[in-house]
């Protein structure tokens, strides 16, 4: 399989046919084997029966997943990416916001070089107030903490090879840092423009708690991608700061204490200093066991700490892990 299209579906009865004939306009300029997998993150519409009229139309080329309850995007995305086998991967909304043609595109970067290949909804058909400023304002922040720049994380429209979505689970709001993963052992990324367009039918399913959350992933990413492999930096780091900071304060006491003659014991500070020398003992002992767990989970499951990109003359040899 050459395509795999992952589209999550929720309460978007409506707009199902005329994405299904979008897909179909794209393809037939593609070309090629494709598939398209639409995950039903348990609609309370009629989504679902839409769906199934669609595969009994198309068998050969739709394929559903009707998830139990509303999970969320980032788990239906992370379910059609297990149900799919097209050595591309393209994450699009069933909302109509993306537009299928863009596809093609995409696609042609892909087989320029690129892993991941990004869209920018550069002249986005949202409110700007409760919809283009909140994110404007996330993708900075995202770019700036994980170094890795693109103008518009939010937006679902996305190709990927399909080794690059290997090697992680997605949880939360995680779907929208794969590109930031897929960097993490070496992706190359490219961002193009992308169209969007307003919604027809429906409503929007996300408003301002959706950036509270995204914020909150970034904590989760940055560890991952920064410290995973070596808490010891981050904890460690910590811990050291904390107690040169207690240090230099109970020195401060001592020498107030020796020449001024004011008590030690009866400061605020006092109690603050060995709070933070306290605290920054711990902190160690805690990377130090954030090492060993980290140890344990690449040798427990035989995960490398590096990615191969290619083997050269190495037929049928595998790394003794």
């Amino acid at each position: 399989m050459d395509l795999s299209l992952i589209i999550p579906v929720y309460n978007e009865e409506e707009n199902i046919p005329p994405l299904y004939q979008a897909i179909l306009d794209a393809m037939r300029q593609l070309g090629g084997s494709w598939e398209v997998v639409l995950v039903d993150d348990g609609s309370k519409d009629g989504s679902l029966a839409a769906l199934e009229r669609i595969v009994a139309a198309d068998p050969a080329h739709v394929r559903v997943v009707a998830l139990r309850r509303n999970f969320g995007q980032t788990a239906a995305i992370a379910a059609g990416i297990d149900y799919s086998c097209g050595e591309i991967v393209v994450l699009l909304d069933a909302d109509l916001q993306n537009d299928p043609a863009d596809i093609q595109i995409m696609v042609q970067k892909i087989h320029e070089g690129y892993d991941v290949v990004s869209g920018w909804r550069k002249n986005r058909q949202d409110t700007y107030l409760t919809r283009t400023l909140p994110s404007n304002l996330a993708n900075w922040l995202i770019s700036w903490v994980t170094g890795v720049h693109l103008h518009d994380y939010g937006c679902t429209l996305k190709a990927y090879r399909r080794e690059v979505l290997t090697g992680f689970r997605l949880y939360g709001e995680m779907h929208r840092f794969i590109p930031v993963f897929a960097n993490q052992v070496g992706a190359r990324l490219v961002e193009v423009e992308v169209h969007h367009h307003a919604r027809r039918f429906g409503k929007a399913k996300y408003g301002l708690e959706r950036t509270f959350k995204v914020i909150l992933d970034l904590f989760t990413v940055k560890f991952l991608t920064s410290y995973a492999n070596k808490p010891i930096y981050l904890f460690g780091g910590t811990g050291v700061v904390l107690m040169l900071l207690g240090v230099l304060v109970l020195l401060y006491l001592f020498i107030r204490k020796i020449f001024l003659a004011v008590s030690v014991t009866t400061s605020p500070l006092f109690i603050l200093s060995t709070m933070m020398a306290v605290m920054g003992f711990q902190s160690i002992l805690l990377g130090l066991i954030a090492e060993l767990l980290a140890r344990t989970y690449h040798e427990s499951q035989g995960k490398p700490t590096y990615t191969v990109l290619r083997v050269i003359n190495i037929d049928g040899k595998q790394p003794a892990f």
